[in-house]
């Protein structure tokens, strides 16, 4: 009984922290200023839970794998899933065509959805 018990606990801890998961970003769109910088809107997808497990940044990367910009996200968004960010200025190095979105969280890191997005200049 004693294992039984254990076991269903164990099952409902792992449960709990796959339903978070990693930081995905579902969505993401570049525009081009007038002044050559680029404008990031993404949007971002995670079941935080607190303070302890949230996403809590998102980066903008070259193909060669060099963060170009990271956008920090302050706070949870348990209540607001998925949610929306942008951050402007960035500026992109001559020669790159694309760059990859990728999210953050505080227990796993990188490794959920990435997306890359085409760049107009």
């Amino acid at each position: 009984m004693r294992a039984a018990v254990t076991a269903i606990f164990l099952a409902g801890v792992l449960a709990s922290a796959a339903i978070a998961g990693e930081a995905d970003v579902a969505a993401a769109q570049a525009t081009r200023a007038g002044n050559g910088t680029f404008r990031f809107e993404v949007t971002v997808r995670h079941g935080d839970e607190g303070w302890d497990h949230y996403a809590d940044k998102w980066d903008v990367v070259a193909p060669d794998g060099t963060i170009l910009a990271t956008r920090v996200l302050l706070h949870p968004h348990e209540n607001e899933q998925p949610f929306t960010r942008f951050l402007g200025g960035v500026a992109i190095p001559d020669g790159i065509d694309r760059v990859t979105l990728r999210a953050h969280d505080k227990t796993h890191g990188y490794g959920g959805a990435e997306l890359t997005v085409e760049l107009r200049r």
